[in-house]
């Protein structure tokens, strides 16, 4: 298979890249390179892509009108895997117009190219946050989501909505999956494990919003692409159901599916805190401080859609995720600090 993978040299692009490449197939993969976070951990990760012979890669913005369209008349994808995007939630109040660019302009762009290039499967990422300020826990596809309290969260409400007109007018098979709090081995400095883990071997203050009392459904990065995978081998399709009394917002007549993606296993915030401190041997210093805008205090995942209709099952603990992401850590800070001492 033929598979493009926009947001190749993040984090989760990156490692389902390297699976996709292990299992035979063909991986394109595009990046804008943005200096949102750290470049050069970006550029590390798509240097280990680069060793494959079956992977090739663009330099290329979605947003880009003109070259996205080449994009997709220059490769015949069989599938499109789309997690190119604005991340984070904070930084959606600081520049809300870097969301419109990249999640609202880069996304009718892919489906544009996939609309015109006959793409068998568009699997695009959503997010946890487009509950908002639901309150009925566990979070659940067929629930309502219309009162987003952050633009990053209105924006993948809006792919969602996007989408589903694309696969009805079009009948591109297209299916949404809303990722929940994804950590391990390269991930985003601007996530919590990772700031927390700077910050203790800093011996710096950890930032601690809402006191601590948080509630995640942390998924482990690997457990994430087992799952992603599963569902781009398996292209939405109409469900008749859908014909009489009452829509489920997770399905249609047209090929088009939701499906939350997480871990099922809610972790208190301060567990988390506990169970890197193990694995760093350090005590953290805590600044407990109260939730920022447009977060939420708990999110927890059903993901019984998913596991029905793909076998996904998540089998990692926060505890070998949280030691394997530390391993990571010092192996590749480590060797990052000796390889600029040797120049």
């Amino acid at each position: 298979m033929n598979v493009l993978v926009t947001g190749a040299a993040g984090f989760i692009g990156s490692t389902l890249a390297h699976r996709l490449l292990a299992r035979g197939d063909a991986v394109h993969g595009i990046d804008n390179m943005n200096d949102y976070y750290d470049v050069a951990l970006k550029q590390a990760r798509l240097d280990r892509l680069q060793l494959h012979q079956s992977f090739t890669f663009d330099k290329l913005d979605i947003a880009d009108r003109k070259a996205m369209p080449a994009l997709f008349d220059a490769h015949k994808f069989d599938a499109v895997m789309h997690l190119a995007a604005q991340a984070g939630v904070r930084y959606s109040i600081e520049n809300p117009h870097a969301y419109v660019d990249a999640n609202l302009v880069g996304f009718i762009n892919i489906l544009e190219g996939a609309r015109h290039s006959g793409v068998g499967h568009l699997v695009f990422a959503s997010s946890s946050s487009v509950y908002g300020a639901n309150t009925k826990l566990p979070f659940s596809e067929s629930d309502n989501v219309d009162h987003p309290v952050s633009l990053y969260a209105a924006t993948k409400k809006a792919n969602e909505l996007m989408a589903h007109s694309y696969a009805h007018l079009y009948g591109i098979p297209c299916t949404g999956l809303r990722f929940f709090t994804v950590y391990g081995p390269w991930g985003r400095p601007d996530m919590a494990l990772f700031k927390f883990t700077q910050g203790i071997l800093a011996g710096r203050p950890i930032p601690v919003y809402n006191r601590g009392e948080m509630i995640r459904d942390f998924t482990y990065v690997d457990d994430i692409v087992e799952g992603v995978i599963r569902v781009i081998n398996q292209p939405a399709l109409p469900d008749a159901t859908q014909s009489d009394g009452p829509r489920d917002p997770a399905r249609s007549l047209a090929p088009y599916r939701i499906f939350n993606i997480g871990n099922n296993r809610p972790v208190k915030l301060m567990h988390y805190i506990e169970v890197l401190e193990e694995c760093l041997g350090m005590k953290a210093k805590m600044e407990l401080l109260p939730m920022q805008p447009g977060d939420v205090p708990v999110t927890t995942a059903d993901v019984s859609a998913l596991e029905k209709a793909v076998g996904f099952r998540p089998n990692t603990s926060v505890e070998t995720g949280i030691a394997r992401f530390v391993e990571w850590y010092r192996s590749y800070y480590l060797s990052t600090t000796a390889r600029q001492g040797e120049k």
